[in-house]
């Protein structure tokens, strides 16, 4: 066996999470999108060019005149992208077999369970979703303030030795039943009594898997309420535990507004140092939650529920917990000025005024009375605008799929707020750099390899929309308008949108994360090739392309051979490369054997293994 790496495999088969289908003849295909203008996700500049689909995937980019397509859609005028992949997802069951507040953004994947939660079985949460009929494509993080909370409790103490064990093994379950990371929420409650320790021991465990930790950071009175501080937790335990730390819904909050610098100069630092970070982010200065959760200390949480409401009674703690609420508040939203009630649409100083009492007796009240939601003040422009400048922060909406209404305009108007109001008014952002926010970036930050790029060989998820048009319209008075000028999204090849209207198309998928697809930078704007020789009895693979800087194809050689059974296996379409340390890959188009349909194909090269896969067809060439 020759070979260019130290041992290399040939696989010819089903890659988790890699799409692949046989293929209708080459001039006909399911969807022929014309004349528009595509921007591919990868950042490179836009190109005017035609997309063919077929069989769930992106057939061809490029001069399509002479195809015939069984739908035919013009997009003259119109930008052409990849669908956009929302990695803080907060959708609902009965909201993902609709999802029209997220199609109706462009969305076409999410990434559920954030904040730390979510079901503990995520095999069953795929399978059940499944078996209802998804409208876009799912994945799915495994929660650490569920697995804290089903093995600890809600009580603040400890975990023995035998219960860090446990919760690492329900880590790997999930990890094993195709999650793509680990998301937490050590500002929430009981999350927030693992100690920064704590957590590392735990979710090292995940180190082997090349994969993420997100986090909503935690806020805290010992830190003098410092997002800064809690920003820079979910580095460290990234960094120490051997995970891609993402900060979640970054913000810079309350009396630390105006220091954005300081904390993406310390993300900049983690990565030179060797530890890639990552952030997400969404276009407002407000965000939602419980009253409870931000603004009652953890103390007077500890233990649930039923053991707050008797401190709540108790003159002294009462007392104590009325000034330290006070405190979050001021610290964190600027005061009760900064907290209002969604349900009653009122503000926290108007409860104030009608119950003639202080803003923190005022919310210890309306506990008593239940549990409301809140929507807190948290931010100023220009640190939100520094945010999503940075590189490495990926646009998401801390929303989901929801089937009803919504308290919060993010749930219908994130995505086409950032292209309307930051890309198009202020040009913050360029178009290519924010689809590659919404669509490349997010898809390697969580280990997609099939989606995010708009490229022979990857996943028939689309997006047409019109940039003249695009923008939001949803408000806090208003927070269920939809958006404007997106009009039509495909999700695996098949139409869910149509002229802005959904279809009733359930095209979703549940994606399970495979071995070969880790959590990585994103491909820089360089030259990338891949080169790989191996001969082992009567086989043969040939890999040796490259990828220009800028250029929007690969030219090159992708070639097996087998004598024994006719397979010349030969890509004649190639999409893009990806690399990463020790990791590239390829997407494509071709044929087994001369005849045989035209299959997508995926090489994959990770570490000293080198795969392939075309269509169904399954090849192996390995020495142990």
């Amino acid at each position: 066996m020759s070979h260019r790496h130290r041992a290399l495999v040939i696989v010819l088969g089903l890659l988790a999470g890699v799409h692949a289908h046989a293929q209708p003849p080459a001039t006909i295909y399911d969807v022929v999108i014309r004349g528009g203008t595509v921007i591919d996700g990868s950042g490179a500049a836009r190109y005017r060019a035609d997309v063919a689909i077929s069989g769930g995937s992106i057939a061809r980019v490029g001069d399509l005149a002479g195809a015939r397509g069984t739908i035919d859609i013009d997009a003259t005028n119109r930008f052409v992208t990849p669908g956009f992949i929302n990695i803080h997802s907060h959708a609902t069951p009965d909201g993902l077999t609709t999802a029209a507040n997220m199609l109706t953004q462009g969305v076409t994947t999410e990434l559920l369970n954030a904040d730390g939660a979510g079901p503990l079985d995520i095999r069953g949460q795929l399978a059940t979703a499944e078996a209802r009929g998804l409208a876009l494509n799912i994945a799915t993080a495994i929660g650490f303030n569920s697995v804290w909370a089903d093995v600890v409790g809600l009580a603040d103490r400890r975990p023995t030795a035998a219960e860090i064990e446990r919760m690492r093994a329900q880590l790997t379950a999930a990890l094993e039943a195709g999650a793509f990371g680990l998301s937490a929420g050590l500002d929430y409650k009981p999350g927030y009594y693992a100690t920064t320790e704590d957590v590392i021991k735990i979710v090292d465990v995940a180190r082997a898997s090349r994969t993420f930790f997100t986090n909503h950071d935690r806020v805290t009175p010992e830190s003098g309420f410092s997002s800064i501080a809690g920003m820079a937790e979910t580095i460290a335990i990234g960094a120490r535990s051997g995970l891609t730390p993402i900060v979640t819904h970054m913000k810079v909050q309350g009396h630390e507004q105006g220091r954005a610098a300081d904390i993406l100069r310390q993300m900049r630092e983690a990565t030179e140092r060797g530890t890639y970070t990552a952030a997400d982010v969404y276009p407002y200065l407000a965000g939602q939650t419980g009253l409870v959760a931000l603004i009652i200390p953890g103390w007077a949480q500890d233990g649930g529920r039923e053991a707050m409401l008797k401190r709540f009674a108790d003159p002294a703690l009462r007392a104590r917990i009325v000034r330290e609420a006070e405190a979050a508040m001021t610290a964190r939203f600027g005061g009760a000025a900064g907290v209002y009630l969604p349900a009653t649409k009122q503000q926290l100083t108007a409860v104030m005024q009608a119950m003639g009492v202080p803003a923190g007796e005022a919310v210890v009240r309306l506990l008593e009375q239940g549990s409301p939601g809140i929507i807190a003040s948290f931010g100023i422009e220009a640190d939100l605008v520094a945010i999503l400048q940075h590189p490495t922060s990926s646009v998401a909406c801390d929303c989901g799929a929801v089937a009803a209404g919504a308290s919060h305009p993010r749930f219908f108007g994130s995505f086409p707020r950032v292209l309307g109001r930051y890309v198009r008014e202020q040009k913050a952002l360029t178009w290519e750099d924010a689809i590659r926010k919404m669509t490349g970036l997010p898809a390697a930050t969580i280990g997609l390899v099939d989606r995010g790029w708009l490229a022979p060989g990857m996943a028939a998820d689309v997006v047409v929309f019109d940039p003249a048009t695009i923008i939001d319209h949803a408000t806090f008075d208003a927070p269920t308008r939809p958006s404007e000028g997106v009009q039509t999204v495909i999700v695996n090849g098949r139409v869910v949108l149509e002229r802005g209207a959904v279809t009733g198309v359930k095209a979703g998928r549940a994606l399970r994360r495979g071995p070969h697809m880790p959590t990585r930078p994103m491909t820089p704007g360089g030259r990338r090739a891949m080169s790989h020789t191996v001969t082992m009895g009567d086989a043969d693979a040939t890999i040796d392309v490259v990828q220009a800087a800028g250029a929007p194809t690969v030219t090159g050689t992708v070639r097996v051979r087998r004598a024994s059974d006719g397979v010349a296996l030969s890509m004649t379409t190639f999409g893009h490369i990806q690399t990463a340390p020790n990791w590239a890959s390829l997407t494509g188009r071709g044929r087994v054997r001369p005849g045989d349909p035209e299959v997508d194909i995926v090489v994959l090269s990770d570490g000293d293994t080198l795969h392939v896969q075309a269509g169904a067809f399954s090849f192996t060439n390995a020495r142990p």
